[in-house]
């Protein structure tokens, strides 16, 4: 211990306590960061690690504790003292302009002007350059409203290596990348931490951090649970310490048992927002009750906009969507919600009204409905709190204030479980779900992978996209990889390999299937 109290931590985060209403989020919790290592902080959905992490970028104050950098005592009242102190932080929801370019954005707030005119030249060449040697591959000129997730979560990284920040915070920086954008990630870590930068790194994906992480500090229920060497654990004793019960890792699900087709797509092509060409070339298959089919892909291949056309959210250039044998191509999206659920790629643009408390969030489909509105079109309050309740239960939906809570101040996790909720609960033929354990914990995912299962079981028609290639592999009974908005393989997940997989994602392989 002597020798690590030579040298100063880079960060100290000493007894920080932080309550809500309802709920104490960090509860008197101690971290330290060494100069030049990589700290993973790990917890179950709405354990307190984002809060934390917020109280350390100055987007919350601390009722109780202290903050130390180098040895000393700091105060950090909001973002801009974070960043004076040298202080980064990507969020697991982008702080993003939507109507701003890309460069605009990383430059935000610390543009360099010219008698009051934006010097943009010097700005790009700095952004060029970090893309380059990071491996951040954007566009500067494009739109956020028109990029993909994955390429938001690139732009966010560059806005922090533009301010020259030393101490990085990433919050769940890997949800929503592809496994290579992972790898790619994970070296870009290792080399800024070798540069002498101090990485603080939020993540529910203990094989990420077995790999990455030299340290581990392991929050419960806003608890401090303790921190080990990454070294000296295993993957199954980290998510014992975070979920405070042994977790079942691989998928247990007996083989499907396809019956009729509930969803066929003939010929469908979807435009592209972002360019002149269509997202989606002319792409045919079907998806029969009782099994799970899994769209894989690199994200931006059209798995996005190819959602979009199935629930309505984007229109048609040419082709049908048929559900249980009804022509949907064309119809609007109360009557698409008859018969399918879905579970969006952006929970909070698609999937929530932030504003509203958790008990109408959970009946936005179905307000409408007997159960819930009377003759004369008042709401019935007290069912929906008590659908509400009973949902809240059932899927273990943390919230400080239960139903009543607003949708915007629950943690990403909770809010994801909150939709996965829904929509399965509702009634449906078909179920699109669009990356449904994007930043949810180990415990979590293990139940929405048996929540899947169930639903097919059930006889549902489950349509799955991912990005996480042991999703893939584990929950799917039949694999169609899209390449540049074309399905160019038929795998089976019994019989393929992720090597195999990968090269169907990248285009180096593609089967000359004639689409059905």
């Amino acid at each position: 211990m002597a020798e690590e109290t030579a040298a100063p931590y880079a960060i100290e985060m000493l007894h920080i306590t932080k309550r809500f209403p309802g709920i104490i989020a960090n509860d008197d919790i101690t971290l330290q960061l060494k100069k030049g290592e990589i700290h993973a902080l790990l917890g179950e959905n709405g354990a307190g690690k984002s809060t934390l992490m917020s109280v350390l970028f100055g987007l919350y104050q601390a009722e109780e504790g202290i903050i130390k950098k180098d040895g000393k005592e700091v105060q950090i009242k909001d973002p801009n003292d974070a960043n004076a102190l040298g202080i980064g932080m990507v969020h697991q929801h982008f702080k993003l302009v939507q109507c701003f370019s890309v460069l605009d954005n990383i430059i935000l707030g610390v543009e360099t002007t010219k008698n009051g005119i934006l010097q943009k030249d010097e700005a790009r060449k700095k952004v060029l350059a970090l893309s380059e040697k990071y491996g951040l591959k954007v566009d500067p000129d494009a739109l956020i409203s028109d990029i993909t997730v994955g390429m938001q979560q690139r732009t966010e990284i560059l806005k922090m290596l533009y301010r020259d920040n030393d101490i990085l915070i990433f919050d769940e920086p890997t949800a929503v990348l592809t496994p290579q954008e992972i790898e790619d990630l994970m070296q870009i870590m290792k080399n800024l931490a070798k540069e002498g930068k101090s990485i603080l790194f939020i993540s529910h994906k203990l094989n990420e951090i077995m790999e990455v992480a030299d340290r581990v500090s392991v929050l419960r229920r806003g608890k401090y649970i303790g921190t080990v060497n990454v070294k000296d654990t295993t993957a199954e004793e980290l998510s014992r310490m975070m979920v405070g019960r042994p977790v079942q890792l691989v998928v247990d699900k007996t083989p499907a048992q396809p019956k009729e087709t509930v969803l066929h797509v003939e010929d469908m092509t979807v435009a592209s927002k972002m360019h002149k060409n269509n997202a989606v070339k002319h792409v045919s298959f079907d998806v029969h009750a009782g099994e799970i089919v899994c769209i894989a892909g690199i994200d931006g291949n059209g798995q996005t906009e190819l959602v979009y056309g199935l629930s309505g959210l984007e229109p048609l250039v040419s082709g049908k969507v048929e559900v249980c044998g009804k022509d949907l191509s064309n119809a609007p999206i109360r009557e698409r919600s008859q018969y399918l659920s879905h579970i969006p790629e952006d929970r909070q643009k698609h999937g929530l009204v932030l504003d509203y408390p958790l008990d109408y969030n959970m009946v936005l489909e179905r307000y409408y409905e007997p159960e819930f509105t009377s003759k004369s079109g008042f709401l019935k309050k007290a069912n929906i709190r008590s659908y509400a309740n009973k949902l809240i239960e059932q899927y273990d939906v943390r919230s400080g204030q239960g139903a009543a809570t607003i949708a915007r101040s629950m943690s990403g996790g909770n809010q994801q479980k909150a939709i996965v909720a829904r929509e399965l609960d509702k009634q449906h033929k078909l179920l699109i779900a669009v990356q449904p354990t994007r930043g949810l914990d180990v415990g979590a995912i293990e139940y929405i992978h048996k929540q899947l299962v169930a639903d097919r079981d059930n006889g549902a028609a489950v349509l799955l996209v991912s990005l996480e290639l042991e999703e893939v592999m584990n929950v799917s009974d039949r694999i169609l990889v899209m390449y540049e908005g074309e399905i160019v393989g038929e795998l089976d997940p019994k019989k393929t390999t992720p090597e195999e997989l990968g090269l169907y994602m990248s285009g180096a392989k593609r089967d000359d299937r004639k689409e059905a």
